[in-house]
Formats: structure tokens, sequence, C-alpha cells
């Protein structure tokens, strides 16, 4: 399980990384992920709104029971049958408490409902501030390669007689600094050893 957990932790850090050293890619990524929630607040809408069509018809159901219940009660009492008013009396509360039940889950799914509704706008916005900034990083991003004019290949645009080992070229400093670096790191590593 270790060499697993190392492995998963690995990838997560070269992906932290990855997105890190392209904060364009972190932006669409983002922007994926914002639009999957959405979809998947959207599909929760629908369902809530399956579910609260389901208990309004048990509801309406429910009531007309209640209704030709009580309708037989009355009938049952004025025709001196107390052994069908009873029982029907103990059936219309039964139906009366499964109303009121079904009622309640109504409530909670209307409640569901707004929240739904409110996150779902709430993710809406973000994804449209989110695409706003990757279209402003996007520009950015051009403008730059067009500044540099494929930077990879700038260097094949300079001219030859340039010197590369004037003090100031900042490439030739890190790359200094980088192998310096390593170099102490290597010492350390022969000192400890």
């Amino acid at each position: 399980m270790g060499l697993f957990e190392d492995l998963s932790r690995f990838l997560e850090n070269r992906l932290d990384e990855f997105l890190k050293a392209n904060p364009h890619l972190e932006l669409m990524a983002l922007e994926e992920q914002l639009r999957g929630q959405e979809e998947d607040a959207i599909n929760l809408l629908g369902s809530l709104k399956r579910r609260q069509q389901q208990l309004e018809d048990s509801i309406l159901e429910t009531a007309q029971s209640i209704q030709r219940w009580h309708e037989r009660i009355k009938k049952a009492q004025a025709a001196n049958r107390e052994d069908l008013a009873q029982p029907a009396q103990a059936r219309e509360a039964a139906l009366l408490r499964e109303g009121n039940h079904l009622w309640g889950q109504m409530q909670g799914v209307k409640d569901q409902l707004e929240k739904t509704r409110q996150l779902q706008r709430q993710i809406h916005d973000r994804r449209r501030e989110l695409k706003v900034k990757i279209a402003a990083s996007e520009a950015n991003r051009t403008a730059a390669a067009a500044a540099s004019r494929d930077e990879p290949t700038a260097g094949w645009q300079q001219s030859p007689y340039q010197s590369f080992k004037q003090p100031l070229d900042p490439l030739e400093e890190s790359f200094q600094r980088w192998e310096t670096e390593a170099e102490l790191e290597d010492l350390k590593r022969q000192m400890n050893s």
C-alpha cells in the first residue's frame, strides 16, 4: 500500500508542478471541474423536480382518499354503523399521517431545490468569471508569444556575432547558479556519506 500511496503522491505533486508552470492550463482544469459541478447541479435539479412532482401527485391522491374516507365516516355515522365508522376513522387518521409525512418530504425537497438552484447560480457565475480570466490569460500568452517570436527558436534570429558570455546574460547566470547548487548538493552528500 505504501508504494501505491507514494506513486499517487508523486503523480499529484508532478501535476501540481505542471499546473503551476502552466497557469493557463490550471485555469482550464478549474473551468472543466466547475463545468462538471454545474452539470451535476443541473442533473440534481431535474431529479429534485421529478421527486417534487411525484410527492405532489402522492399528496393529491392522499387528499382525495382522505376526502373519500371522510364521506364514508359521515355516512356510517348517519346510519348508526359504528362498526364501520370507527375503522373508517382509523383509516382517515392513517391517511392524514401519511399526508403530513408526504408534505414534510415535499417541503424538504423544495428546500433542497432552492439550495441547489443557488449553488448552480454560484457555480455558473464562478465559471463566467473564470472564462474571463482564461480569455485574459490567453490574450497575455498570445501577446507574449508574439513578443518573443517563438521563444525556443529566438536564438536563431539573433546575430551570430552576439556574445553570450557577457556578464549580464540572464540565461547564463541561471545555468551557472543551477550548476553551482547541484555541485554543492553533491559535496554535501559526499560529506554526509
